[in-house]
């Protein structure tokens, strides 16, 4: 079970990069040039969100059910800790994850509370670009010094 999850987990990490980019790109363009918003533009927060939820939950799964590095690590939590690959997937990933989903949350709720198309465009463009870069952070790249690094699928 763990393969498929972990596989699923990196899938699902493509699309939260591509519909966030699209999402964050749009917004910005959004806020400078006085665009109306559309339904265009709550469907790439719709989806971004959800993405990031569902990357969660299989996160959730593999953290607490499947994942050796994490019940190795939990095992001897002080030996984790001294190593920079268990440390970045039991801390640093799992952390930057959650509050990425937290800040996407917070800027797709005050977008859909904003009464002006601007305040939507400029409530999505900081919290989905915050959100983003959090992501981007987090996502054990292939090129990661840490003994981290996963590959790209």
């Amino acid at each position: 079970m763990y393969p498929l999850v972990l596989t699923l987990h990196s899938l699902v990490r493509w699309a939260i990069l591509i519909v966030g980019i699209a999402a964050v790109v749009r917004a910005w363009m959004g806020s400078r040039g006085g665009k109306p918003w559309t339904q265009l533009d709550d469907r790439l927060g719709l989806g971004f969100t959800i993405a990031l939820d569902l990357n969660l939950l299989l996160g959730l799964l593999l953290y607490v059910v499947f994942s050796p590095i994490t019940r190795s690590a939990f095992s001897n939590f002080g030996a984790a800790m001294g190593n920079s690959g268990q440390r970045f997937f039991l801390v640093e990933h799992f952390l930057l994850m959650v509050v990425a989903v937290v800040v996407a949350h917070i800027g797709r709720s005050r977008a859909k509370k904003a009464a002006a198309d601007a305040g939507k465009f400029k409530q999505t463009a900081i919290f989905f670009t915050i959100a983003l870069v959090l992501v981007l952070l987090a996502i054990p790249w292939p090129f990661l010094a840490t003994g981290a690094g996963r590959g790209w699928f």
